[in-house]
């Protein structure tokens, strides 16, 4: 058996920085290659930049190199940068507190999707064999006060190289920096650690916020004694479903074949989400702060939009086939369907979005209260479209049926994303079709909302949850739709051919707050005319105004 000499703790430092430089870093190095030119000068920013992270990282490494702690450190730090390794190449993902905030709060069904061999090969090559050479390695450490010396003699000399490359490449490494700020999220392992200190922050802010109760003066308006029967307002909250492939928003294919032909049916072409991902975007869009002004600390210790529908009197029900609400339907009555063990419907700890509705009709029924239900979707969620929709629905062929999509054909994965939305179409005419039979016994409506948007292969990216700053509008342009019935435009004076005319209007899911309490006419010092979508076209128009205004 071999044996290895013993080396002294800088070298280690060294050698560990140039491999967390050279071995994670391949995302950072094309995107680098890319946004600087193949002259003289252009390689001169590329090396200047390698030498500046190889010593910040060889400082960082120096300080944590004592002996109980340096070896479990650097070998927790290597299985954990090769996962993110593995995911930012597989799907140009970035790595901020968002981003971890959206794997914490993930489901054992959304992980077990990102599985595969590549990555365990990932782990293998880059995580577990370095941290078994290392293991193997002895370190030769020397008296506490010499040790020290070393230490402070490597940080001196390191941050005086950072110092004498930074002058010297000062006007070009400056406006490498100020105008792509998407480096610092691309170099592991910093990214991950500052995120996770991001993250970390926000947990301890929101653990000791009080929490705080909101629209406890919520009542509906004295317009609602004129009602003649109770009312269904279905808010279907979509998944990862992007306004760009949607066949009544213009795509090319069509991907809505049902709700093309479905009557009434409001298509809004304009709309963008709150956040990136369904951590941030549910919570978002259910709270009255907006996407200018949410934190998500406030959000997780505040009540929201169906906290208000509660205190005005409504019946509010969370019906959920996906990871949870994230926060929202907390105080109201959640009905999880997505571990259901329905044989048609279910399959390998996860079910289609038909399970949403079913026993719909009996619900309608037995309805004694005026409603609001929420129909939390699976929808589009990838990457492994395939599963998501019935094989009746595979309208668009061949279909990439993996979860690298890096190894897939991006005609494949667009395929597979469109027949998503071919299975969502069915569903939500479905809905709509029950809700239109039971109009004479039940005031109904519908309002669809996707939570955010996906990237299918666009500028190298793929999924979800890019910093929205940096996010292409492929995931923020999101897909939104409305359906009233005849009884429910009477009832709420909803105009729909005013809606109709201002579907093009700019508006995004800061309205929906606002705009469900106007729809709704709940009466609270929280509601905002000004972002209520609604407003302008409830109750008797004429001349192109309404009478509520």
């Amino acid at each position: 058996m071999f044996k290895v000499k013993a080396v002294r703790p800088e070298w280690v430092t060294l050698i560990a920085s140039a491999f967390f430089l050279a071995g994670f870093n391949s995302v950072l190095w094309q995107h680098l290659f890319q946004i600087t030119a193949n002259d003289a000068q252009g390689i001169g920013m590329r090396v200047a930049f390698g030498v500046m992270i190889l010593c910040g990282f060889n400082i960082v490494l120096t300080l944590l190199a004592f002996r109980p702690v340096f070896k479990p450190l650097l070998m927790l730090m290597f299985m954990v940068s090769a996962s993110v390794a593995y995911f930012m190449s597989q799907y140009g993902v970035l790595m901020d507190a968002g981003m971890l905030r959206n794997l914490a709060e993930t489901n054992a069904t959304e992980v077990r999707d990102l599985l595969s061999l590549k990555l365990l090969g990932y782990n293998l090559l880059l995580g577990v064999l370095p941290s078994w050479l290392l293991w193997k390695t002895p370190i030769s450490y020397r008296r506490w006060h010499r040790e020290l010396f070393g230490k402070v003699l490597v940080g001196v000399a390191s941050a005086a190289v950072i110092g004498g490359v930074a002058l010297v490449n000062y006007q070009g490494l400056s406006s490498l920096f100020r105008n792509h700020h998407e480096l610092r999220l691309m170099l592991v392992p910093s990214n991950y650690i500052g995120a996770s200190m991001g993250y970390l922050r926000e947990q301890v802010k929101s653990a000791h916020q009080p929490f705080a109760k909101l629209g406890e003066d919520a009542q509906r308006d004295p317009a609602w004694g004129r009602h003649a029967r109770k009312s269904l307002t279905v808010l279907v909250v979509g998944e990862s479903a992007r306004a760009e492939n949607f066949g009544v928003l213009g795509y090319e294919r069509n991907t809505t074949p049902k709700l093309a032909h479905e009557a009434g049916l409001i298509a809004f072409t304009d709309v963008h989400s709150c956040g990136t991902e369904t951590a941030v975007s549910v919570p978002c869009m259910f709270s009255n702060m907006g996407r200018k002004d949410y934190d998500a600390s406030k959000a997780k210790n505040e009540e929201g939009l169906l906290d208000v529908l509660k205190h005005a009197g409504l019946d509010v029900i969370w019906r959920d086939n996906q990871s949870g609400c994230k926060g929202t339907c907390d105080r109201v009555t959640v009905d999880d369907v997505s571990n259901l063990k329905d044989p048609v419907l279910c399959a390998n700890n996860e079910c289609r979005d038909e399970i949403l509705l079913q026993g719909f009709q009996h619900f309608i029924d037995t309805l004694d209260k005026d409603t609001v239900l929420v129909l939390h979707q699976m929808g589009s969620h990838g990457p492994e479209y395939f599963k998501r929709y019935p094989k009746e629905y595979e309208h668009f062929t061949p279909v990439c049926e993996s979860n690298a999509l890096n190894n897939c054909s991006r005609e494949s994965i667009v395929n597979g994303y469109d027949n998503t939305l071919v299975y969502t179409d069915y569903v939500l005419s479905t809905l709509i079709d029950l809700l239109r039979s039971n109009q004479d016994k039940v005031d109904t409506a519908m309002l669809y909302l996707s939570d955010h948007g996906e990237s299918l292969g666009e500028y190298n990216l793929f999924l979800h949850g890019t910093p929205y700053m940096l996010a292409p509008d492929q995931q923020k342009h999101v897909a939104m739709l409305a359906w009233f019935s005849d009884s429910y435009q009477k009832s709420f004076s909803v105009d729909t051919h005013c809606l109709q005319l201002s579907r093009d209007k700019p508006l995004s899911q800061d309205n929906l707050f606002h705009s469900i309490l106007g729809l709704l006419e709940v009466d609270t010092r929280v509601y905002n005319a000004g972002l209520d979508m609604f407003a302008g076209c409830r109750g008797a128009v004429i001349d192109g105004v309404s009478a509520r205004d």
